[in-house]
């Protein structure tokens, strides 16, 4: 049976309330914020019922929202429902700032109470669900060095990695910044006949073009100016290994000529050094340039290019993988929210409208940051798109009454406006106002916050 933990110093309530739900729950009571944690601790209820009175100060809600704050740390996703009187109403709004679930306004008509505990332990159910398959999904998605991802595109990924891993020839990938290229190259040298030996990556756009030769073939002592010593360089470092060139679309084309002769017959010579040099590396290569528009413009050989793309791999932007969006905002999430020690349980409805509206330029390296962002800015339990950095809706809009509407400025625009006819028709009774429009009661309120129509709400 579904534990229900009942919160209330007022004895005859916790009777009433007991005798009214426990055929539906399995119902335990407590009397005051020590004794419910405890009893939380043991029984870990999935719904929980809080009046924010609580001794030593019954008259105030500090005790209760620490008990809110406390039984969240300890469970994110339980379903918490404040009962608070008409006066509480600015504490019981706070407490789901903080990430009550819902509250409800006494006196109680155990019907209503019934309608919302019920919804509260179906959504509880559903989030235990989600996780699970969430978990399950995880177990099941091939991930190589914490890459992620469910789309067709990634899956494709996934196979091709697989496939190249063991095959010791050049691969290219080709993606637009931040989609992971060199998270892929590190797999391919973790799947393949490789991984004991060293993988060395570096970036051939970072590097000044009178340092990038060095730096990738080494040096002989006295070769220049400053050159005390012989030094290797990244083919040697890479021998027995894998050398990942990111942004090779960068190099200047007398290196393209070293590298184009390397892959030929496996030799170096260092700079300055007339000796060659036997090396046994794999090359991986990536770029975020379109590399025929750069044969075609002269700045890179055809010939290399057909070398170090034997087989090529591209990655898709983020803005194409669809549901993966929210899978890896989610991953962040959880990953930044135990870093951070911050209680941060998900993202608002609005904020999951945001991640999946938006084009991600930057693509899965900006989303990871605007996560991290998130955590650190949130307030709240649930995070809002201004959390994650983006616009309000109103500075977004199109200026003027005559400016082209968006679609989505559109949707905006009727979903205010139905909220806000809702709750005038109900007269400001948000439960009603929700019941109406077919939603829940939080989902009115995420709405609410999102159109900035808090001031909807009766004052008295």
């Amino acid at each position: 049976m579904e534990k229900l933990l009942i919160i209330d110093d007022n004895a005859e309530i916790r009777k009433q309330l007991k005798w009214g739900l426990g055929k539906e729950y399995r119902v335990l009571l407590a009397g005051d914020a020590t004794e419910a944690l405890s009893i939380f601790k043991a029984q870990g209820p999935q719904v929980v019922t809080l009046d924010l009175g609580l001794p030593p100060n019954p008259d105030g809600a500090e005790e209760g929202l620490r008990c809110l704050r406390e039984m969240l740390t300890l469970d994110p996703a339980v379903k918490v429902v404040v009962i608070s009187g008409n006066e509480e109403r600015a504490n019981a709004l706070k407490a789901v700032g903080l990430g009550a679930y819902d509250f409800y306004q006494k006196p109680i008509e155990l019907g209503e109470l019934r309608i919302i505990l019920a919804r509260a332990f179906h959504l509880a159910a559903l989030e235990a669900e989600n996780r699970r398959l969430q978990r399950a999904m995880m177990a099941d998605t091939p991930a190589f060095l914490g890459i992620f991802g469910h789309c067709p595109e990634m899956q494709t990924v996934f196979n091709t990695i697989r496939k190249v891993a063991t095959c010791d020839v050049p691969v290219l990938i080709l993606g637009e910044s931040g989609t992971g290229k060199e998270l892929v190259a590190q797999a391919i040298h973790s799947e393949s006949r490789r991984r004991c030996g060293p993988f060395i990556p570096i970036n051939c756009g970072a590097i000044p073009e009178n340092l990038l030769e060095s730096e990738l073939f080494g040096h002989e002592k006295g070769s220049f100016t400053g050159a005390q010593a012989r030094v290797q360089g990244k083919f040697e470092y890479a021998d027995k290994g894998t050398l990942f060139l990111d942004e090779i679309g960068e190099l200047p084309p007398v290196l393209q000529v070293k590298i184009l002769r390397f892959l030929q017959d496996q030799r170096i010579q260092r700079v300055g050094g007339r000796e060659d040099i036997d090396v046994d590396a794999r090359i991986i290569a990536a770029t975020n340039i379109d590399m025929e528009k750069a044969i075609r413009g002269g700045s890179f050989r055809e010939d290399l290019y057909y070398r170090i793309g034997v087989i090529t791999i591209n990655l898709p932007p983020l803005r194409e993988r669809g549901e993966d969006i929210v899978l890896l905002g989610n991953l962040f999430l959880g990953r930044f929210s135990e870093v951070l020690k911050k209680r941060v349980r998900g993202f608002s409805v609005a904020a999951l409208e945001a991640l999946q509206d938006y084009g991600w330029p930057g693509n899965v390296r900006e989303l990871e940051n605007k996560v991290k962002r998130a955590v650190i800015m949130a307030e709240g339990a649930l995070l809002e798109p201004q959390d994650l950095g983006f616009a309000t809706m109103e500075s977004s809009a199109p200026a003027g009454d005559d400016a082209e509407m968006t679609l989505r400025a559109a949707k905006d625009r009727v979903e205010r406006d139905l909220v806000t006819a809702a709750i005038a028709k109900q007269n400001g009774n948000i439960l009603r106002a929700a019941e109406m429009l077919g939603i829940s009661r939080p989902t009115i309120y995420d709405l609410m916050k999102k159109h900035g129509l808090q001031n909807t709400l009766p004052t008295s």
